[in-house]
């Protein structure tokens, strides 16, 4: 375990801050290292996939959509559902993705500048045990949905909404003039009313805004 000044296992050498390792003790620390951001980079990669597949969805439903009057609207509503159920995955992945990359940052923030000559806090590694002993992803899950669609989602999502709007528009016959409270006839489904439609539509992509704009803009770590 790092100690200072001249406690066990410690190797002192001029230039050297107090915080100092044994070969063992800076092996560890390297290969944990190591596999942390091995961990990252796997769960980088299933991050990119989930995204890829709400775009691959979305484009194909749009597709659909759009390519026969006869297609029902409701079909970008569908997709609406899909991409939320792709961003909570995404946004689980996010969180567990975290978990390595706050223990990375706890070394590059700590280990890293000790080794390099730098003075850190000699009790640095009660934070990195503590994340060993008891993982948890330093983001809630509502930051993480916020992330994510900060990032990539809202993107999406107006894309979804701009295709059904214009979904409303090509099935009305050439020349319609649009009008309100009759608009919101465009969006019925069957015997369910637009009005609710829009309704429903209208605060789910409120919903989604919200949770966007409240996300934390720092990670935990490096808050203060």
């Amino acid at each position: 375990m790092p100690g200072a000044g001249g406690g066990p296992g410690a190797v002192l050498a001029p230039g050297l801050t107090e915080v100092s390792y044994s070969t063992n003790q800076a092996n560890a620390l390297i290969h944990l290292y190591r596999a942390e951001v091995g961990k990252m980079t796997a769960w980088r990669q299933r991050l990119d996939m989930t995204t890829n597949w709400s775009v691959v969805t979305s484009a194909g439903l749009a597709s659909f959509a759009l390519g026969d009057a006869g297609n029902s609207h409701a079909t970008f509503l569908f997709a609406m559902f899909m991409n939320y159920f792709f961003l909570r995955l995404e946004a689980r992945r996010f969180r567990t993705y975290e978990i390595a990359h706050h223990r990375v940052r706890i070394m590059e923030r700590f280990f890293y500048p000790a080794m390099l000559g730098d003075r850190v806090d000699p009790g640095w590694h009660q934070l990195l045990l503590a994340e060993l002993s008891k993982p948890r992803s330093p983001m809630s899950r509502n930051d993480a949905l916020g992330w994510r669609l900060g990032r990539n989602y809202l993107w999406i999502y107006a894309a979804v909404l701009l295709a059904w709007f214009a979904k409303l528009d090509l099935e009305q016959p050439k020349g319609y003039v649009l009008t309100f409270p009759d608009a919101f006839a465009l969006a019925d489904i069957g015997n369910f009313p637009g009005w609710l439609v829009f309704a429903i539509v209208g605060v789910f992509y409120s919903y989604l805004i919200w949770l966007a704009v409240r996300a934390a803009r720092t990670y935990p770590l490096e808050e203060g």
